[in-house]
């Protein structure tokens, strides 16, 4: 089985890591974009330190939204099982991912032990899908909506008659979120980057500080991508800072937005994209002339791509650790393939880095 390629002709591994040392070496302003575990982001960030490149997450657009709450505005968070033991008033608050509507039907069906409400009161923010597959007819949360609004104008309406002050267009249903608030122990609104926007998730956070004056409440961070949270962790441990953030000037600098890989592929700002994911679906566009670089899982060369090396998944073909929100921080994935021929996306790039013996960083 072929596991390299050099554009369409079939190589080994050590061949094809040879070579892509020699683009690293060449290239002017290599970025890197990545959907990996914790050991695969490691060996990015430290390749890219060497090389004077940028590091970005594959679903960066939801990532910044939620890295920007935290390193700007801040916020109160809680633990999962802290809101599945006390948690009597769930709000979900805009569409949440796929991946995290299990958490919402498993919170539907369960009561708090830590608290004497015979069960949870749900409520949803805002006009996106619900997102929480599984729930029975009973279990469907009340919608608390401003209509055409959007889910921050929802969410500062709801803000501000909770404050007692008048808005220009009252949220539905919310004389029962009131009620609903009064008599709660511990509400907690659930939230992500990937339906609610840089402002919502700042209004959120608000309402959350408001509630806190007289009671308590919390919100429970939900990440649009699990493996792109785990990787702002990594990165923020190695550099001090989350993605994205470069070296191109020979020490770490965060930026959100010159550091958007999308946006320097599509600028022409990058000669050489490094892809590290389980797949080379949805690319980035980017100029002629910015090679490709793709570490993926796959059978076959990615078109148009100088260098395709087959690499396997963290918990599938190989051993990894990466972020799991229902525990809120990382956890081992063992493999669950007994014999896979296919590396790991952080062996192919020590790989790689071994044949990088330089020291100055381009300019």
């Amino acid at each position: 089985m072929a596991v390299a390629w050099i554009g369409n002709r079939e190589t080994l591994v050590e061949r094809a890591a040879e070579h892509a040392a020699e683009l690293l070496d060449s290239s002017r302003c290599p970025v890197f974009s990545f959907d990996t575990d914790v050991h695969g982001t490691r060996a990015a960030i430290a390749l890219a330190e060497k090389v004077g490149g940028v590091c970005d997450h594959v679903d960066s657009a939801a990532l910044a939204r939620e890295t920007a709450l935290f390193t700007g505005k801040g916020g109160m968070t809680v633990a999962p099982g802290e809101t599945r033991r006390r948690a009597d008033v769930v709000v979900i608050v805009g569409e949440l991912p796929e991946a995290h509507h299990d958490l919402v039907a498993d919170l539907a069906e369960t009561v708090p032990d830590l608290s004497s409400a015979k069960a949870r009161e749900l409520f949803l923010v805002g006009d996106g899908k619900l997102g929480a597959s599984g729930l029975s007819s009973n279990m469907k949360p009340t919608r608390l909506s401003c209509g055409d609004a959007g889910l921050g104008a929802t969410l500062a309406s709801l803000r501000a008659q909770l404050a007692g002050r008048q808005v220009a267009a009252p949220a539905t249903n919310f004389k029962r979120f009131a009620a609903a608030l009064e008599t709660a122990r511990f509400p907690i609104f659930l939230f992500s980057g990937h339906g609610a926007d840089g402002l919502a998730l700042e209004m959120l956070q608000g309402l959350v500080g408001d509630l806190n004056r007289k009671s308590r409440a919390s919100a429970l961070h939900l990440p649009a991508s699990e493996s792109g949270w785990g990787s702002a962790l990594a990165s923020t441990w190695m550099t001090g800072f989350p993605l994205r953030c470069g070296f191109a000037r020979g020490f770490v600098e965060f930026d959100p937005w010159r550091f958007d890989v999308a946006r320097m592929l599509a600028t022409g700002e990058a000669d050489l994209h490094v892809r590290i994911s389980a797949s080379a679906d949805h690319l980035p566009a980017r100029r002629n002339g910015t090679k490709l670089l793709a570490l993926v899982k796959t059978g076959k060369p990615v078109p148009n791509a100088a260098i395709t090396i087959a690499i396997g998944a963290a918990g599938i073909d190989h051993d990894g650790v990466a972020y799991n929100s229902r525990v809120g921080t990382f956890r081992a994935a063992a493999a669950t393939v007994p014999v896979s021929v296919l590396p790991s996306a952080a062996s192919v790039l020590r790989m790689v880095a071994g044949h990088l013996d330089r020291v100055a960083l381009p300019c």
